[in-house]
């Protein structure tokens, strides 16, 4: 029985879930509601019981010291609610947490069991997968649902995908056998710089869930990070001329593949999106074309950004060829 005593009653409330592993390239899925709870300064109000859910030899504990007690803090998902006012008021449900070892059914049954009880009214589970996109380019962001008429009235793909999944597949499916409306959103990482923080990507998927649940998201200083990342990825390509041939080769193939959306009604689409976040003041993103950030150029840890973590390689390996979990633009199934 879920008992939310200290949870008020939420105004049209989504919840919005993301959790670190392999669904979660470059951790931009995990950090982009990190960046929610923490610009609306959510408040935890439950967390699963570790045991259920964690092998610990996987997911270790962390051992702290606070007030000089040592403490532990165990790996596990937890539940925060954010206020959000202004003209048009929602509340939001944020999960975040670690995709669990085991016992997943019970886990999306319970998560569930949290959506029913807050009366949420729409599920949007985050992921980000590696995929054939430079880092020059604006991030793939694919819009999924497993519903034939949310899709079409939100304009999102219907997923045909068959194969291996993760926690964010599992638990939409869950939603939609279970009468809740969900989508998933996944972005586009590039495989050869997979090494988190990818903040280009964390704000891409931002900009795609206001888009798709119509409020406004104060970005903070995750725009100038994007352009900071970018830059130091930049700079590391130009430095291996293998490198920078192979990203131009993505960037050719990339451009040839979005022509056809260069149509006047994807134009105006975005113009409409630019005006919005331009009027929309200290807390609109960019507008169409400018990058999303990251904190790239500190110093010697720049370096792995470009190299196989496998074989110590600078040069960008070639992706494995599966079919990618929810297709958007090349994108491949993330081994995190």
């Amino acid at each position: 029985m879920i008992e939310l005593e200290g949870v008020p009653e939420l105004v049209d409330p989504v919840m919005i879930a993301a959790f670190e592993g392999w669904n979660d390239a470059g951790d931009s899925a995990s950090s982009a509601v990190a960046h929610l709870e923490r610009e609306w300064k959510g408040e935890v109000f439950a967390a699963l019981d570790a045991e259920d859910y964690y092998d610990f030899q996987v997911n270790r504990p962390t051992v702290f010291l606070e007030a000089g007690v040592r403490r532990i803090t165990w790996p596990t998902t937890r539940l925060s609610v954010v206020r959000v006012g202004g003209d048009k008021p929602r509340d939001l449900v944020l999960v975040r947490g670690i995709e669990p070892s085991m016992r997943w059914r019970s886990f999306c049954n319970e998560i569930l069991g949290f959506a029913h009880e807050l009366g949420v009214e729409m599920v949007v589970i985050l992921g980000a997968l590696l995929g054939d996109t430079p880092h020059t380019r604006p991030v793939p962001v694919s819009g999924v649902t497993s519903d034939p008429d949310l899709a079409r009235t939100m304009d999102l793909e219907e997923t045909r995908y068959e194969g291996p999944t993760g926690i964010v597949g599992v638990l939409q499916e869950a939603c939609t056998h279970a009468g809740v409306p969900a989508v998933s959103l996944w972005a586009a990482v590039p495989h050869y710089v997979s090494q988190p923080p990818n903040p280009k990507a964390t704000l891409a998927l931002l900009n795609r869930l206001e888009d798709l649940i119509d409020l406004r998201i104060p970005l903070g200083e995750l725009a100038e990070d994007a352009r900071a990342w970018q830059l130091g990825v930049d700079q590391l390509a130009a430095e291996d001329s293998e490198v920078a041939e192979y990203v131009q080769t993505l960037e050719e193939a990339r451009d040839t593949a979005d022509l056809p959306e260069a149509s006047g009604e994807a134009i105006a689409r975005e113009f409409e999106r630019y005006l919005r976040r331009r009027d929309g003041g200290p807390g609109a993103g960019p507008g169409p074309g400018s990058v999303a950030g990251g904190h790239a150029t500190d110093g010697g840890e720049s370096t792995s950004y470009l190299r196989d973590s496998g074989s110590g390689r600078t040069r960008p390996p070639k992706p494995p060829r599966e079919e990618p979990e929810d297709p958007g633009d090349g994108a491949e199934s993330s081994d995190d």
